[in-house]
């Protein structure tokens, strides 16, 4: 399956707000987790099924719905009636292809974002997708596999850290926007430092690999690029929005997020740049290589042209040849040879050609 598109067969002829997956199924069986917590509340459980998270949203805690698995539509289907969210945007989540987005629904804001995860051994960088919905009392999460990029979070609510226990579901939205974050500044640092090592490799190695090397940057850093660029505008269509939940304090943090995700975009292209450079330097370099074999071969051809001159005259069959019945004629022969060689060999020397 191509890495920068995905296949939409299957939602092809469909009416707009079809529930439809785009991409791969990466669990069995969806899995739901529930955390209700509150400056003295905490309670954490594994639901059988999304309607059994309906009662915690009556409470005056924080209701946090994780979902693992989003391929099947019937449950995507109830996750819209029970929290009340238009269909364009259970499209939004089944698309697993979808651009980062902001969606304001009035009783909800929502994130369409990406998880990257970067396999040092392979160099590739794999994206899941991620939705964040706020409402008034909840925030639901959506993953497409089971992973553990929330557990820091979790740990600070179950260990009273931090400001997430003594803070409304706002910022628990926050905390979650800002772990994706880091994680993309983790993985742009990750990948410039290798690229910043290509440089020694450039001058240094006579390797056939380096522009392949270099070649599987610039689609990574495209790939990063396709990825995270888009969440800057979907940030900065929150902090226009004059009708959201979040509240005047964590929309401040929204924009100290808005500015990571603008340096982590700035990085790649600084990066890209880089690298574009260093696949010209690397060209370049093995032009001149290339141009300074030439030229050898050049000169010895130069030089053996005059020499094969020489020896196509006294290898004529005529009978009344110079110097053809001389008894040391084979031995003047060479002498002249290599007078003549000698000769080019100090022209080309003092034209500084070798």
């Amino acid at each position: 399956m191509a890495r920068f598109l995905k296949d939409r067969s299957k939602a092809k002829g469909q009416a707009p707000g079809s529930l439809v997956l785009i991409g791969r199924q990466k669990m069995e069986k969806p899995q739901i987790s529930l955390m209700d917590y509150g400056s003295d509340h905490l309670v954490e459980h594994e639901l059988d099924s999304i309607n059994d998270c309906i009662p915690y949203l009556k409470t005056k805690y924080v209701s946090w719905i994780n979902i693992y698995g989003i391929h099947e539509t019937e449950m995507i289907n109830s996750i819209g009636e029970i929290f009340n969210l238009d269909n364009l945007l259970l499209e939004d989540i089944l698309n697993t292809d979808q651009m980062p987005k902001y969606v304001s629904g009035g009783k909800y804001d929502a994130f369409i974002l990406k998880m990257l995860d970067y396999d040092s051994d392979s160099n590739i960088i794999k994206a899941e997708q991620i939705s964040i919905i706020l409402g008034k009392n909840f925030v639901l999460t959506l993953q497409e596999r089971k992973g553990d990029v929330f557990d820091p979070v979790r740990s600070r609510i179950r260990n009273y850290g931090g400001r997430v226990r003594l803070n409304n579901n706002d910022y628990l939205t926050y905390a979650l926007m800002d772990i994706i974050t880091d994680n993309y500044l983790s993985i742009i640092e990750t990948i410039g430092q290798k690229i910043e090592n290509l440089e020694t490799k450039i001058f240094s190695e006579n390797n056939e690999e380096i522009a392949s090397e270099i070649y599987r940057y610039k689609i990574e850093l495209s790939f990063l690029r396709k990825n995270i660029r888009p969440a800057k505008e979907a940030i900065m269509n929150l902090l226009k929005n004059v009708d959201t939940l979040f509240r005047a304090d964590t929309l401040s943090y929204m924009v100290d997020l808005k500015e990571s995700i603008i340096h982590a975009s700035e990085s790649i292209e600084l990066y890209s740049n880089l690298v574009s450079d260093q696949l010209n330097t690397h060209n370049t370099l093995v032009n001149n290589k290339m141009n300074q074999v030439m030229k050898i071969l050049t000169i010895f051809a130069s030089i053996f042209i005059p020499l094969t001159f020489i020896a196509g005259i006294y290898g004529m069959n005529f009978t009344n040849i110079p110097e053809l019945r001389l008894k040391y004629g084979y031995l003047f022969f060479w002498i002249l040879i290599l007078i003549v060689g000698i000769i080019l060999l100090l022209f080309f020397k003092k034209k500084k050609w070798l």
